[in-house]
């Protein structure tokens, strides 16, 4: 969802510099791009190495939110550019898709609600039913099952090394559409596709539909 879907990875390590910075910690831009598809433990446990023991999570947590929920109120969510495109080829096509996020149900049913896609993914399955986090393979092994497709005829669509790390233990072959730039030297590398946007991918599954991924 983070990065592929919505134009949030940028106003989530905005609003975690900003409270780091009012805790009186400096942490350079790789450490933050570190986080990208990160789950919540993940964050919090990268936060605790970097700063120490006695890092104070709760404040943390209570000003990244008031941060980030103030940047959305004054600006909201925005969808990355060519998602519409891909929906639309999956509509005629047939092909069916899930949503599939390290968030939390709620949280990721309420971002997505801010972006105006509420009710936009039949099947959402998040990250806090009791499955291991990306980049352990439970999430998209779980959305392959919802979808009644087998893990290896589902093409998954990451932004992160961390979702390619999680789509490569599950068996399927994935796209790495980083969200920022330079991309993730791993994830270009190991991915099976490397593309821009998702209009890219757009065109790709419309130029592979007579054909095996």
């Amino acid at each position: 969802m983070d990065g592929l879907v919505l134009d949030s990875e940028s106003t989530y390590v905005q609003a975690w510099r900003l409270a780091a910075d009012a805790l009186g910690f400096t942490m350079p831009a790789q450490f933050w791009a570190g986080l990208s598809g990160c789950s919540g433990k993940m964050v919090s446990q990268g936060l605790l190495d970097q700063c120490g023991a006695d890092f104070d999570l709760e404040r943390f947590q209570q000003l990244s939110s008031a941060y980030w929920f103030d940047h959305v109120q004054q600006h909201g969510i925005a969808v990355k550019p060519g998602f519409f495109a891909l929906l639309d080829v999956l509509a005629q096509r047939g092909l069916p898709f899930c949503l599939a996020t390290n968030s939390a149900r709620v949280a990721a049913q309420q971002c997505l609600a801010w972006a105006g896609l509420t009710d936009i993914f039949p099947c959402i399955v998040a990250g806090d039913a009791g499955r291991a986090a990306k980049p352990a393979p439970d999430i998209f092994l779980q959305a392959s099952a919802e979808l009644a497709q087998p893990i290896q005829d589902c093409l998954v669509l990451e932004d992160s090394q961390i979702g390619i790390r999680a789509a490569l233990a599950a068996g399927a072959p994935c796209v790495f559409v980083p969200s920022a730039k330079p991309a993730d030297a791993w994830a270009a590398e190991h991915a099976d596709y490397l593309m821009d946007d998702l209009h890219q991918v757009a065109d790709f599954i419309s130029a592979r539909q007579q054909h095996p991924l």
